[in-house]
């Protein structure tokens, strides 16, 4: 994919807004050069910084920094680059964008610099988004992440089960187009086998984007349970505030309750749910609606136990109906009356962890857990961020395969399958951008910031 040759030039300051030591003003296009006579009065050599004067456009000097000129392809935009870095007052970096706009630039738009090094090949898609997900790093384990994802770490994975497809999707389509040849796909173990190994390695890159997707958007916790099992307690002991309201009366909670906060940086979304019974008046029983409907759009589950109870048929009725997709972890609380041991255990179920919401004890094992979730010091060189729109593409991508093998094996229809696998690769060649619509390309470029 080429940018245009004849794109006008785009200017805008890249760094913050307010005073600051330093502040940038970034330019690129056909008369980045030109703009630099303008502004400097002399030539700048390539890639070299030089110390000098900035003038206005009646020859007034406004500002001493450095000048630095790229010349392209080899820029972050793949075209003509300039910046000037000045004194970082908002009125001197007003002044010296003006002065490069009236020499012939324009101002750019939101991520304008990042999609022109996309359209120039300088960077696929999913690097361009992690350009933006690194600054917008709320923790040292998402800025690595997204570095990784800037490398191209995670376009490497893709392109390469993209790769697989490809070529699975050229062999049954010789079957098809020439019988003559006796390529026999349908008699044979090999396009089962591939099909199977590429399912494997879409199910491990699904599982990395969805660790991806948690530390680039936070983790979607709903607390459910019996009432007056202490769950807003419990949201009130995360949220370190008293965000809902508490007290003896079974059924207090009857809509949901938002909470916002950070482990360590990783963003939580921490949900407090009407108490799951069945015996309720009319409003309780649309707060367990409302409730239900939050756990089937959560991440992750915390089924909190009175430990002084402990797990019986109705907990059991609630995890039965908990969907597949959703992790759940039980937690026991009112330890602190039952005197049990605080922290974490592992049975078959999976996590428990024993805490006291009131007391505070235990609930460090809680946070732990759920930052490990998230991928908090996972020690996983492989972890990238990853966006929504990236997951999407993936569950799709798998989707085409498991009907492709279903259409192979039961209904032994070559034609569908390989329109399956063409599906599965236009898919995957959304994410690093091959084939995506300008409209996706507005949206995605439009939430980065002005200078980038």
């Amino acid at each position: 994919m080429s940018a245009k040759t004849d794109r006008d030039t785009i200017a805008a300051i890249s760094t913050p807004s307010g005073r600051g030591g330093i502040g940038i003003v970034r330019v690129s296009g056909t008369k980045a050069k030109a703009i630099a006579q303008s502004v400097i009065k002399r030539d700048l050599p390539d890639h070299q910084a030089t110390y000098t004067k900035f003038y206005s456009a009646d020859k007034m000097i406004i500002d001493h920094g450095i000048a630095l000129f790229f010349s392209g392809p080899n820029s972050f935009t793949g075209e003509d680059v300039l910046e000037l870095q000045g004194h970082g007052g908002p009125v001197v970096m007003d002044l010296l964008l003006a002065c490069i706009i009236e020499a012939g630039a324009r101002l750019a738009r939101p991520g304008e610099f990042s999609e022109r090094a996309f359209l120039n090949d300088r960077m696929d898609l999913a690097q361009a988004e992690a350009v933006a997900d690194l600054i917008d790093s709320t923790s040292a384990q998402a800025a690595r992440a997204a570095v990784r994802s800037l490398e191209g770490e995670f376009s490497s994975q893709v392109n390469a089960l993209d790769e697989r497809i490809i070529e699975l999707r050229l062999y049954v389509e010789a079957a098809l187009d020439f019988p003559e040849e006796e390529i026999d796909f349908l008699s044979v173990e090999r396009v089962t086998t591939q099909l199977r190994a590429c399912l494997e390695e879409t199910d491990k890159l699904l599982a990395s984007v969805k660790q991806g997707c948690l530390l680039k958007e936070g983790m979607c916790v709903v607390i459910i349970g019996r009432p007056n099992v202490g769950k807003s307690s419990l949201l009130n002991r995360l949220a370190q505030r008293e965000a809902a309201i508490v007290t003896d009366i079974p059924g207090t909670t009857r809509d949901v309750v938002r909470e916002h906060i950070h482990l360590d940086g990783m963003p939580l979304h921490v949900i407090d749910t009407a108490g799951l019974r069945s015996e309720a008046d009319t409003v309780e029983q649309e707060g367990i609606r409302r409730a239900w409907n939050e756990i089937a759009g959560a991440d992750q589950v915390l089924l909190m136990i009175d430990d002084q109870i402990g797990f019986e048929q109705p907990e059991q009725d609630i995890v039965d109906r908990i969907p597949e997709c959703v992790g759940v972890t039980r937690v026991h609380n009112k330890v602190d009356l039952t005197k049990n041991t605080f922290g974490s255990d592992e049975d078959d179920s999976g996590t428990v962890i024993n805490l006291s919401a009131k007391t505070g004890d235990g609930v460090d094992a809680l946070t732990d857990h759920l930052k490990t979730i998230m991928g908090h010091k996972s020690g996983e060189e492989g972890l990238f961020i990853a966006r929504r729109r990236h997951l999407e593409a993936i569950e799709q991508s798998r989707n085409y395969l498991a009907t492709g093998l279903e259409q192979l094996n039961d209904h032994r229809a070559g034609e569908l399958l390989a329109e399956d696998l063409r599906r599965d690769h236009q898919t995957l060649s959304t994410i690093t951008g091959e084939f995506v619509a300008d409209d996706l390309l507005g949206r995605i470029f439009s939430g980065f910031c002005i200078g980038k």
